[in-house]
Parts: C-alpha cells; sequence; structure tokens
C-alpha cells in the first residue's frame, strides 16, 4: 500500500513554515491520540501516520530529502520511523513537548508508559559506509560491526525516589500573576526515573557497557555521496526502561577506475586509434552491470557521444535509470616513422581528409547542451 504524501497528511502546503508544520502536527495528534481514542486502532494508526510526518518535516535535512525524492528516500532504513519499525515510545519520547501544558489534564499520560513516566532515549552513532557503483546501482545488503553501549548483564535499576519513577519534578511557585507550575528533568536519575541498584564492576556509572555488534544495514539503489540513512535503535541503548538511539549511516561514493558518475548518468572516454576511427570498429566498455560491447562506425569524429539508454544508475525516487554517455576520442599519434609520415603528407590534398562537417555533427556547446537535456 502506498504510502500517503506528508503534506496531506498534516493538511499543509510545501510552503509551510516551521511553526505550522508543528501546529498542523499538534492538531491531529491531539486528534488521534490513543488517550482521546481508546482501542481505536484505525485512529492509532493515524496518529503514528502524523508522527511519521511531523518527524521528517520538521527536520530541515529530512524535509529537503523528502521534496527531492518523496518517499523513496526514508525507504529501507534511509530514515524517519520507516513505518514498521515505528512505535509509539519513539512517538511520545521524541515529541512529548509537542503538546505543551494543554489538553488532557495538562499533559498526556504516554502510552502505556503508566502514570506519565518519560523515556530517555540513547544517543545516536554515526558510521561511514563506502560504495563501489556497481553497488550504488544494484543496492546491497551490508554487514557492519558497531561498538554500541549496552545495559551490561546483572545491571539493576530501582525506581528514583526523588521523582518517583516520572523522570520529572514539578515546582510549584507563587508570583504576581497566581501559582505557577513548572517541571524540569529530575536531577538525581537524569530523567530516567530510575537509579542503578546494582551494577558489575566494568560496568560505567550509568549501568552500561561497550559491546560490538554486527548490523545488517539495506540500502537501496541509486543513493548517493553524502546521504544519510538511519537504522532504528541500533545506536547506544539508554540505561533504565530507555529506548535505544539509532545508528546514522553516511554514504561514501568511492571512486571508479572508468566511470564518472553526474546525477543518475555515467560518462566513459573511450579512446580510438586513428585507423580505427577511419575503418570503423567494436570495443568493450565498463558499466556498472558489466562489460557490454559496443560497434564506433567507421568515420567517427573525436567528440561523438555514444548514448547507451539506461546502462546509468537507478533513480533513488523509482524514476527509471540514467543513461551511460560514451564520449568518442580520436587518439592522434604524436610520431611517426619516414613511410607513414609520406602517406599522411600525400593525403595533405586529398579531399577524403578535407573537414566537411555535417549538420549532424554538432558543436562542442551543443553537445554539451544536449548532456543536460
Amino acid at each position: 500500500m502506498a504510502k500517503r504524501d506528508y503534506y496531506e497528511i498534516l493538511g499543509i502546503s510545501k510552503g509551510a513554515s516551521a511553526a505550522e508544520i508543528k501546529k498542523a502536527y499538534r492538531k491531529k495528534a491531539i486528534e488521534f491520540h490513543p488517550d482521546k481514542n481508546p482501542d481505536d486502532k484505525e485512529a492509532e494508526a493515524k496518529f503514528k501516520e502524523a508522527a511519521e510526518a511531523y518527524e521528517i518535516l520538521s527536520d530541515d535535512n529530512k524535509k529537503a530529502r523528502y521534496d527531492q525524492y518523496g518517499h523513496q528516500a526514508f525507504e529501507n532504513g534511509g530514515g524517519g520511523f520507516g513505518g514498521g519499525g515505528m512505535n509509539m515510545d519513539d512517538i511520545f519520547s521524541q515529541f512529548g513537548d509537542i503538546f505543551g501544558g494543554g489538553g488532557f489534564g495538562g499533559g498526556f499520560s504516554g502510552f502505556g508508559g503508566g502514570g506519565g513516566q518519560r523515556r530517555v532515549k540513547g544517543s545516536n552513532l554515526r558510521i561511514r559506509v563506502k560504495l563501489t557503483l556497481e553497488e550504488i546501482a544494484t543496492g546491497i545488503e551490508k554487514k557492519v560491526k558497531v561498538k554500541r553501549k549496552v545495559q551490561a548483564p546483572g545491571t539493576t535499576y530501582k525506581t528514583c525516589s526523588t521523582c518517583n519513577g516520572s523522570g520529572q519534578v514539578t515546582r510549584i511557585a507563587n508570583t504576581i500573576l497566581g501559582r505557577m507550575q513548572t517541571s524540569a528533568p529530575c536531577n538525581v536519575c537524569g530523567g530516567v526515573g530510575q537509579t542503578i541498584d546494582k551494577k558489575p564492576n566494568d560496568a560505567d556509572a550509568q549501568g552500561l557497557k561497550v559491546a560490538e555488534e554486527t548490523v545488517s544495514i539495506k540500502i537501496p539503489a541509486g543513493v548517493v555521496d553524502g546521504m544519510q540513512l538511519k537504522v532504528s535503535a541500533k545506536g547506544n541503548e539508554a540505561p533504565g526502561n530507555g529506548i535505544s538511539g539509532d545508528l546514522i549511516v553516511v554514504i561514501e561514493e568511492e571512486t571508479h577506475e572508468n566511470l564518472q558518475r553526474e546525477g543518475d548518468n555515467l560518462h566513459y572516454d573511450l579512446y580510438v586509434s586513428f585507423p580505427e576511427a577511419v575503418l570503423g570498429t567494436s570495443k568493450e566498455i565498463d558499466t556498472v552491470t558489466g562489460k557490454v560491447r559496443i560497434k564506433v562506425e567507421a568515420g567517427v569524429q573525436s567528440g561523438k557521444i555514444l548514448r547507451l539508454r539506461g546502462k546509468g544508475i537507478p533513480s533513488i525516487n523509482g524514476y527509471g535509470k540514467g543513461d551511460l554517455l560514451v564520449h568518442v576520442n580520436v587518439w592522434t599519434p604524436k610520431t611517426l616513422n619516414k613511410q607513414q609520415k609520406e602517406f599522411f603528407e600525400s593525403m595533405q590534398e586529398d579531399e577524403h581528409f578535407s573537414p566537411k562537417p555535417e549538420s549532424s555533427d554538432k558543436s562542442f556547446f551543443e553537445k554539451v547542451k544536449d548532456m543536460f537535456s
């Protein structure tokens, strides 16, 4: 089932400001909140849908990627909640403050959290993954080793006596405007709602230790250098009943020996000898899916561009593939023996060797224009 447009979900236009996006999400979240719609699966689905839309559109970088590539920019762990991996803990942990102090008795209770307990999220981790053009062209699943903080075996926690497990402390002050209530993270448990009861010697002050884990990353075809993908819950764990951070995967494109990338198109420089240009030939060239043999017509001119349609990189948004542009370069010999030199001297006045450009022989600027059309 195709995903709905994020702007449509929140009922806003593409030109909406950050404040308008936040206001639209708050309205949807209040409308479909689980506390207001108990045991209503449809309302819960719409609540998650609105949270996913807000998670993307409230982040300038993610919003720009969505505007350019659509939903596919965030598929296969490409960022955002990713639909199926989304849960209420993620929503309330990241966007709990969106509701402010109004509505539903001064704030929502959370979802299955019991009494409004705040769940802390562990820190994100960032890694770089190098990909060849061949891997980018087909998509690939990479397995990488990641060192992340996890709860040490044997660590136990107890409810924080200062905040009674809520993770927050409330203070009431009398002012000229009346009684003012403020909430802040508990300074004893750091907002976790729990404190260490017992921990092994190799654990840190939060009961965590570093462990190495092999993580599988599904990378879609067509990614670009610098693009960031997200693998949910594979960052550092949080102490107590907190939720894990995410693993941010930064794509690094390796340089190809013979191919150069330009968007979804690829470029290849093909060198042919003067006799080959005169008589015609066939050449084997590299593509991202293996070698192919192409025909070079007799009388080919240097600078001719041969277009192999669909032999480029797949579009990240699923709109087909780019092309492979083969640039023909006629190699002119720099030294000749006596016999060769005499032959070409005798051809100087021959009409077959006189330049006769036809309308089909485009200028350099026309060829450049065609490349970008």
